[in-house]
């Protein structure tokens, strides 16, 4: 009986993946018009946009963290179709996506540029897991990246997205503590890097 119940929900899952198509949205986050956002950092900071075009594991969302040491500063949710921008101090950063396990990326962020990261959704075992990936300076002008950029509607976040956040802490810092000792011991090829010429 145990073993029916853990088939059941593996197939509630693959259904659930297997819907790729649809949008995703988190009651904690806000969309916005794209008219009403302003991509353009200021002075020595830089921006980010975190974008999800693929609406595979649409049911599942994503969250982003920048992270230095044992601090771990909230991006924002990240839902199928739905993408956040992030402005921050420009340098050295590490990035971290929140599914069912963790992931990691590497930037270099130049002051007053604009660069771009895709969360990418991959099956795990019960539900969604994610990675970052740095879009490449020479895929900016690329058709695909226009798709993925009108393909995703603003978000931006809110009082309850910070307290979703505060509230799961122990859960995202002990995703941490697990995933990147491992993502350490990958080899350079292996570790997502968004280079400083990245960018817009």
């Amino acid at each position: 009986m145990k073993r029916q119940g853990c088939f059941t929900a593996m197939l509630l899952v693959a259904a659930v993946w297997l819907l790729s198509g649809c949008a995703g949205s988190s009651s904690h986050m806000k969309e916005v018009s794209g008219d009403a956002v302003n991509i353009a950092p200021s002075g020595q900071e830089a921006a980010v946009v975190f974008m999800r075009p693929s609406g595979l594991g649409f049911a599942i969302n994503s969250s982003v963290f920048d992270i230095d040491g044992d601090t771990n500063t909230f991006v924002g949710i990240v839902s199928a179709k739905k993408k956040i921008v992030y402005k921050t101090k420009s340098g050295q950063h590490m990035f971290m996506v929140i599914g069912e396990s963790a992931d990691f990326m590497q930037a270099d962020l130049q002051a007053g540029k604009t660069y771009y990261a895709l969360v990418t959704p991959r099956m795990g075992a019960w539900k969604a897991r994610f990675s970052l990936k740095p879009v490449g300076r020479s895929e900016l002008s690329s058709a695909e990246f226009k798709e993925w950029v009108d393909g995703c509607a603003y978000t931006e976040n809110t009082a309850s997205s910070f307290g979703w956040a505060k509230d799961n802490g122990p859960s995202v810092q002990a995703k941490k503590n697990e995933y990147l000792p491992k993502w350490h011991g990958k080899s350079g090829e292996d570790k997502p890097y968004l280079r400083a010429e990245d960018c817009l």
